[in-house]
């Protein structure tokens, strides 16, 4: 059993009505593969400390999890010493991400994903967008992001002239309740032409806008971007703000020993992106 599932979960308003071009209710026995390609241990970014792999062990769809509209997909990381085939980076944890490149992506809309995180310092799990091509000149949107640490969450934009620790366009969202981001939460981004806003719950907690973007570089939020979930285990971002050097390069040994026991994952409800309100045509991906 997963430790964190029996936090409360609070209402949600419901989204507008609006023409749906993406779903995914993780209803079936596992991942859609029509909808989602998976990532492997090849990829290394971030000073991170898993191996990504394509395994149920990692990657599955569990029923009956508490507060969840039906079944949902879980990300975690497991720890398992010794399997990493990349030598540079020597893992001793492997973990999931989904992307749907190649599948789905789409210009402008509603995107959201309704997400139960785990309260462990030093995880990394990430709901966001990226553009097709070389990184950050096809822009990036952060929808949420998490180190672990459960009274926030953060968003961002990374894109040619502002990317990686150089990006102004961070924000935090502070929860003012006790459970934090480890209860479902609803994280969306409204895209448009000229601005980019960012919710949790329905509540609006930043936006950028095209003219607060050129100010440092180009606006690349013009072109396609895909989705992607996944669950990194420490490295750049998570070390940024707890500066634990030991046992792993932003991870304590506390959250070790809580993905040695299994109470450490993300789980994702639904994912769902509505074309923009204004469109009428019958095309949105």
């Amino acid at each position: 059993m997963i430790g964190f599932l029996a936090f409360p979960s609070f209402a949600q308003e419901p989204v507008d009505e609006r023409r749906l071009i993406f779903a995914d209710e993780f209803s079936a026995s596992e991942l859609d593969r029509e909808n989602w390609v998976t990532i492997g241990p090849d990829f290394w970014v971030n000073k991170e400390e898993q191996a990504y792999i394509d395994d149920p062990a990692v990657i599955s769809i569990l029923e009956g999890i508490e507060g969840a509209e039906g079944g949902v997909l879980m990300l975690r990381p497991v720890y398992q010493p010794g399997i990493d085939t990349l030598e540079e980076r020597s893992a001793d944890f492997v973990s999931g991400r989904i992307e749907s490149k190649g599948k789905f992506d789409f210009t402008y809309g509603r995107a959201e994903a309704r997400i139960l995180l785990p309260d462990a310092v030093g995880v990394w799990p990430a709901f966001w967008l990226l553009g097709n091509g070389k990184w950050p000149d096809t822009g990036e949107i952060d929808i949420m992001e998490y180190v672990g640490e459960k009274d926030w969450t953060a968003v961002a934009l990374h894109g040619p002239g502002y990317s990686g620790d150089n990006t102004p366009f961070v924000d935090r969202y502070y929860f003012n309740d006790g459970a934090g981001a480890a209860t479902w939460r609803t994280y969306s981004v409204e895209w448009t032409e000229d601005a980019i806003e960012f919710e949790i719950d329905g509540v609006l907690t930043y936006r950028a806008t095209r003219k607060m973007v050129e100010q440092n570089g180009k606006w690349r939020f013009d072109n396609p971007k895909y989705l992607i979930l996944n669950f990194a285990m420490g490295g750049a971002y998570p070390y940024k703000n707890n500066v634990v050097d030991e046992p792993y390069h932003g991870v304590p040994q506390e959250t070790v020993e809580k993905v040695k026991s299994g109470q450490i994952a993300m789980l994702v409800d639904w994912v769902r992106v509505y074309a923009p309100e204004d469109e009428t045509s019958d095309s949105g991906d």
